[in-house]
């Protein structure tokens, strides 16, 4: 078995989700994204983001909004659709039902 192989299919699985758990507590822009990512000790680049958000916003479940930096030019900030909070609710249960089911086997 190829370990860190099925990592990084786990960890592909859980960015869509965890992106939208984040951008459901505050608008965020990407940098905040990578930052809080990497404080629960999950790398992600921005060659793997940016494509993420554009995608997730095509697919009508974020929407953003350009907001004036005091630190540079304006930024992208990120907030789900409605369309998103639906999204995260399922995804939510299905979380839910995966770590009982894992809890359980364990």
């Amino acid at each position: 078995m190829n370990i860190e192989n099925t990592k990084s299919q786990m960890r592909k699985g859980m960015l869509e989700y965890c992106i939208l758990l984040l951008a459901h507590k505050q608008p965020t822009y990407a940098n905040d994204i990578i930052k809080q990512f990497q404080d629960a000790d999950m790398i992600v680049v921005e060659g793997t983001l940016y494509p993420l958000l554009n995608r997730m916003k095509r697919d009508g479940l974020l929407q953003y909004e350009w907001k004036e930096s005091t630190q540079g030019p304006p930024r992208k900030y990120y907030a789900l659709t409605e369309d998103g909070e639906e999204a995260l609710k399922q995804l939510n249960s299905i979380w839910d039902s995966l770590n009982r089911t894992v809890g359980i086997l364990k």
